[in-house]
């Protein structure tokens, strides 16, 4: 059982492995404050997107590209914008685990798995999607391979022990072996590899696994030769760390956000800590730094087995007006309970795409969601300003604020309803929430229900 944990466990590691690098940095004098820096500029489309997560093997009963390029149209309507392609190469099967093995162990970086179709049908599918409108970025597993990967020639691309043998990044990750990259050869390898994928297949760029598990001096000469090979592109890292996104990097994970996020929902912490979190998270990163939001995805259990679906709802909400890029991991969109993590990491376990009929808020909420963060260019870009409230050990108030519009939302994470003051400001404000658009504003007095939320936007003075 430990043996099929081993990609639930690993969203802590690049936080300890940070923390102990930083720990080491401060006690030598040499700590960096990236708060000073300014995050690497990125595309417009970026900025503006909403990234939708799919693991091909499960996203369709069929289990290939070709069951992808049959949802794109449903896809487009959804409004997402980036398609992010779990690994999509041949899996190794040397110390595989589960009955398929993990995606993550890769094989052949320069290979397609063939149970996911032929090179014609991944370029049918990129090219389908851009004719949509749609950007589509590849997993990248650059930390570590398969133990029978054709790599397995070098040996000095390979981390080795005291006695000379190859070894796994960590103790559980039994069915990889770590890449050293002390080793120049293999900097050029990965780097070549990466611009051929760019090159041959259109791509628009990378989610970079276990980003911080690879030197920051490796990502940033790489993603030179990217943007040198196509300049609009995405690279997203899966990390934690404030390097990462002053060169190399567009955008990493908010774990610790939604770290506290579990803590209100799960464990009865107080609302509060999430704009706790959020201050801390903007004091140690570089100016304009982008962060995934999310409240599922292939490392965690679906929320709505966490949390439950009303409180879902309510934390997705706050994923899609509050800044950075919001996540949507395959099925969320119409309420799927399936495990997303282990063993559906290793097995077949496709979404149960009819779980709308249980669940039919689901759909309709998601849709009115990437529909309202679309229609405010303040939801997308605008600066946040966490607002007291009068009962923020339930509740989380914040403004978006731009050029053209300044809103107010305020999101109720709990199962009581809630009858106070948000502290806005003065001025008169229409209630732009689906479901409630153009009713009456009342600010600074607020009503929600349980686990309910609300948008409002500030009118021009006459």
């Amino acid at each position: 059982m430990l043996q099929l944990l081993r990609r639930v466990v690993r969203p802590l590691v690049p936080v300890l492995m940070l923390a102990a690098v930083s720990s080491v940095a401060i006690a030598a004098g040499a700590a960096h404050d990236y708060s000073k820096d300014s995050a690497r500029s990125s595309p417009a489309w970026v900025h503006d997107g909403v990234v939708y997560e799919i693991f091909p093997r499960n996203f369709s009963a069929r289990g290939d590209f070709a069951g992808i390029t049959a949802q794109l149209d449903r896809l487009q309507q959804l409004g997402v914008d980036i398609l992010w392609l779990m690994p999509i190469h041949p899996l190794g099967k040397l110390k595989s685990k589960g009955t398929f093995g993990s995606p993550y162990a890769v094989r052949d970086y320069y290979g397609i798995n063939s149970d996911y179709g032929s090179a014609a049908d991944l370029h049918r599918l990129i090219g389908e999607a851009h004719q949509r409108g749609l950007k589509v970025i590849i997993d990248i597993v650059a930390n570590h391979t398969a133990w029978d990967s054709n790599l397995m020639a070098h040996p000095g691309y390979y981390t080795h022990d005291a006695r000379g043998n190859i070894m796994p990044p960590d103790p559980d990750w039994t069915d990889v072996a770590d890449l050293n990259y002390d080793n120049q050869e293999l900097r050029q390898y990965m780097t070549n590899m990466l611009v051929h994928w760019l090159k041959e297949f259109d791509l628009d760029g990378f989610r970079c696994d276990y980003a911080a598990g690879v030197p920051t001096d490796f990502w940033e000469p790489a993603r030179a030769a990217l943007s040198q090979a196509k300049p609009d592109i995405f690279m997203l890292a899966e990390a934690d760390s404030p390097d990462l996104l002053v060169k190399a990097f567009d955008a990493d994970y908010a774990w610790s956000f939604y770290n506290a996020l579990a803590d209100v929902l799960q464990n009865g912490k107080p609302a509060s800590i999430i704009s706790d979190n959020w201050r801390e998270s903007a004091a140690r990163y570089p100016r304009g730094a982008l962060h995934l939001r999310f409240t599922d995805n292939h490392d965690q259990r679906r929320a709505i087995a966490r949390f439950g679906e009303a409180a879902t709802l309510a934390a997705n909400a706050l994923m899609f007006t509050l800044d950075g890029l919001p996540l949507l991991y395959q099925g969320m969109e119409v309420g799927d309970a399936a495990e997303s993590t282990a063993p559906a990491l290793f097995e077949k376990l496709p979404v149960y795409w009819q779980a709308d009929q249980v669940r039919p808020k689901f759909p309709q909420f998601f849709h009115e969601l990437v529909a309202l963060r679309k229609a405010h260019a303040a939801l997308r870009g605008g600066e946040v300003q966490w607002l007291h409230n009068s009962d923020e050990s339930r509740v989380v108030s914040f403004a978006r604020h731009d050029a053209s519009e300044s809103l107010v939302v305020a999101i109720n994470l709990s199962s009581a309803p809630f009858t106070g003051v948000v502290t806005s400001g003065e001025g008169h404000y229409q209630d732009v929430t689906p479901g409630h658009a153009d009713a009456a504003a009342s600010l600074p007095a607020v009503s929600l229900g349980a686990w309910d939320y609300r948008v409002y936007r500030r009118l021009a003075t006459p």
